[in-house]
């Protein structure tokens, strides 16, 4: 992703060797900015942001707890609650998303 590779010069981390291509530095996974001098070109590229949500078909829900768990039990786990519909588990794990 582009914006991945938005990294301020100084804060830059090498991920090539000297001389790499451009070609040569994308294929490694990394990104590549020759525009400005004495910083690294090749560097490795920001971590992805996830975030992590409840997910809203319930039908997809994986079961956090136990039949009967109260709300409050269910969210110290670090789960979701919603107490509907019947028939799927009302304490659940999240998704983790890529912003």
């Amino acid at each position: 992703a582009k914006c991945q590779c938005k990294v301020v010069p100084r804060e830059r981390t090498n991920c090539g060797y000297p001389g790499i291509s451009a070609v040569e530095c994308k294929k490694i996974g990394c990104c590549f900015n020759a525009s400005v001098p004495s910083v690294p070109w090749c560097y490795s590229p920001k971590p992805k942001k996830v975030k992590k949500m409840c997910p809203n078909d319930p039908y997809t829900r994986i079961n956090c707890g136990h039949p009967g768990i109260r709300p409050r039990e269910c969210t110290k786990k670090g789960c979701c609650f919603r107490a509907h519909p019947a028939g799927v588990p009302w304490c659940f794990y999240h998704r983790t998303m890529e912003e």
